[in-house]
């Protein structure tokens, strides 16, 4: 299993970044990984950063029947882990100690989404942040989402990103996540097999094509997370009782997995798990029906039918994140103009057929209903002046789209 020159079948590398108000629910979920821990087969490694100075960081070999801290295999001392060196080196360390035939590397923190906005800047220049609380949920960026919030419709700071670190006042956005990320495709030789993010709002069109190149698939959810999470012991529990499990299959055990664990629950809750080869083809349908619409805004029964649907889509606690797919149903019944209604099935198709970029999404609670497993970003009184330095809105003029759309809109 563990330091071996022979690989086993799976290494799962957790990065917990709970320097923040996420400590205790690391710990807890440590304890569900020992549930299971590392068996033939399967390797289970971590990197958890308490918070508070008094906490080093530290590096784990999860194992079945022992104390935590029997299971510590490194202390590094303090670390920033919104610093993209430290999530590079640990998935180096992980490789290099546990090789494996398949890695899933798993992103634990607060989460946003794409967006990349400071949540520190106003700490930095003196002013009062809000305080979270248990309802700030289990996520990359979500801090963020609510400092951004109460910000000005009218401030241009408004940005936003993944992995916050409270005591180093940092934070992974997201052109650092994709430059980490190939750093460790070109150190591995090949793609991650599976990239987790046990996040809030991160199943996100902007965010699987940022990562498009080395990730081969990509398991998150488009609605927040409880502070819950993931269920470890499930998830692992599986795999270990399976270690021939291919990825792909392995992702649809973490969205089952996920889904179950909330039912008899008063949550709301989704989980997706997206096939990263199909990001192309998905977005080319996108390219295709941000034109269409960015036509149709000419018209005012087109653009009346289009407010329309984006006032009735599904939206998630970010209100500016709507389901992808929805919308376009919801387009499509409104009897849209052929061009857009082609493009509508388009993207569909390139969500939710089997070649698709979604192969497995569920939900749990009346309010996720309408969930189709990926998200996309849709603003209707800003757009965040960070949107455009994506990889997405870049291929698609999706950005552009909704540039002309809040242009038209707000003027009316």
């Amino acid at each position: 299993m563990s330091n071996s020159a022979i690989p086993e079948k799976w290494t799962v590398m957790v990065y917990l970044a709970g320097d923040n108000n996420l400590d205790a629910n690391g710990v807890t979920d440590l304890v569900e990984m020992k549930k299971i821990g590392s068996v033939p087969g399967m390797n289970i490694v971590a990197q958890f950063d308490r918070a508070g100075a008094g906490f080093p960081t530290k590096r784990f070999f999860i194992r079945n029947g022992t104390s935590l801290n029997a299971d510590v295999v490194e202390s590094l001392g303090e670390t920033n882990s919104g610093k993209p060196e430290i999530l590079l080196d640990f998935i180096k360390w992980g490789a290099i100690n546990y090789p494996a035939d398949h890695y899933m590397l798993v992103l634990w923190n607060h989460g946003q989404g794409w967006d990349d906005t400071d949540i520190f800047a106003g700490e930095r220049s003196g002013a009062a942040r809000l305080s979270r609380t248990s309802r700030i949920r289990h996520a990359f960026f979500r801090t963020s989402v609510v400092h951004a919030a109460q910000l000005s419709a009218g401030d241009s700071k408004i940005a936003r990103a993944i992995l916050i670190d409270d005591d180093a006042k940092d934070f992974l956005d997201s052109l650092e996540m994709k430059k980490v990320l190939l750093d460790a495709r070109k150190f591995l030789g090949r793609k991650i097999d599976i990239l987790g993010m046990d996040a809030c709002l991160m199943s996100m069109a902007e965010v699987f094509y940022q990562i498009r190149t080395s990730v081969r698939f990509a398991v998150g959810s488009e609605e927040t997370e409880p502070l819950d999470g993931w269920p470890y012991d499930t998830i692992l529990g599986r795999l270990a009782s399976e270690p021939q499990t291919t990825p792909r299959e392995l992702c649809r055990i973490v969205v089952k997995k996920y889904i179950e664990s909330y039912k008899n629950t008063r949550e709301a809750v989704t989980q997706s798990a997206c096939d990263l080869m199909a990001s192309t083809r998905f977005a080319n349908a996108v390219k295709v029906l941000a034109t269409e619409l960015r036509a149709g805004l000419a018209d005012s029964v087109t653009l009346t039918l289009i407010a329309s649907a984006r006032n009735r889509v599904q939206e998630y606690q970010v209100s500016d994140n709507i389901d992808l797919v929805n919308f376009c149903l919801l387009l499509i019944k409104a009897s849209v103009p052929e061009a857009i209604g082609i493009a509508c099935d388009g993207v569909i198709a390139a969500v939710k057929e089997a070649s698709g970029l979604v192969f497995s999404s569920g939900y749990y609670g009346k309010p996720m209903k309408n969930s189709n497993g990926i998200a996309i970003y849709f603003p209707t009184r800003l757009l965040s002046p960070l949107y455009s330095r994506l990889d997405f809105p870049r291929k698609t003029g999706w950005g552009w789209f909704l540039k002309e759309y809040i242009t038209v809109t707000r003027s009316q």
